[in-house]
């Protein structure tokens, strides 16, 4: 059951008042990271004497990582000859310059300033690896912020397993029951389904699929970074 942003599910194990703990995506649900993306696999294009490609072209993609941008930029996939090593060139691109557009989205900062003020503890999990995360989080002043950072390769499995999301539940030391995960692709919704967490679904972010958000299964759409604002107000409340 999808519910609108700011109306409490009924079912009372997706309550968010029920939730202790938040855990976010990265790529398109904290922050921004296209531009950056983009810029490496167009990096990959010029060097071949290509044309950039569009970054409306690419931005959707931006959350399946190497996958998604090289199948988008040159049309091939893990199974092309050619994607390793394509791959290792793409991320020796994206490590040079992980921060040079990249930026919260607007009104992220809110939301994580509401939290912190309430004592709500969050923490974020990925599926880029850690050689890229860590120093990103670092540049982005979330180090300090975060209860916990778990990258795709923290645990021997990547979302839409829900190893990562277990993980990160332990480190905060929290049930998994009694947190909630965010994210804006349909892996997500489905990690933190099998992990037995509350959803929510960020539709404000690059949601790279076929499938529209409200059909995720999330128990909860937010179309904005004020409704998911508003949505996390409810976060550690009495009931």
């Amino acid at each position: 059951m999808t519910t609108s942003p700011t109306q409490p599910a009924a079912d009372g194990g997706a309550a968010l008042a029920s939730c202790d703990a938040v855990l976010f995506d990265f790529d398109g649900t904290l922050a921004d990271t296209a531009p950056d993306l983009a810029a490496a696999v167009n990096q990959m294009r010029h060097a071949r004497g290509l044309k950039p490609a569009p970054l409306d072209k690419l931005r959707p993609l931006a959350s399946a990582g190497a996958r998604g941008l090289i199948g988008g930029a040159f049309g091939i996939g893990p199974d092309d000859r050619e994607f390793a090593a394509m791959r290792e060139e793409f991320l020796a691109n994206y490590a040079a310059n992980l921060r040079v557009e990249t930026a919260l989205f607007d009104g992220i900062d809110a939301v994580l300033d509401d939290l912190d003020a309430r004592g709500v503890r969050w923490g974020i999990v990925t599926n880029k690896v850690a050689r890229l995360t860590d120093p990103l989080v670092k540049l982005m002043h979330l180090d300090t912020r975060a209860a916990c950072v778990v990258s795709g390769d923290t645990t021997p499995y990547s979302k839409p397993h829900p190893a990562p999301l277990l993980h990160a539940a332990e480190a905060l030391g929290v049930a998994p029951q009694r947190v909630v995960y965010v994210g804006d692709d349909l892996r997500d919704v489905q990690a933190g389904e099998a992990a037995g967490m509350a959803t929510i679904a960020a539709a404000y972010g690059y949601c790279g699929n076929d499938v529209p958000p409200t059909q995720w299964n999330a128990h909860y759409v937010a179309e904005t970074t004020s409704q998911l604002f508003a949505l996390l107000e409810h976060l550690g409340a009495k009931v």
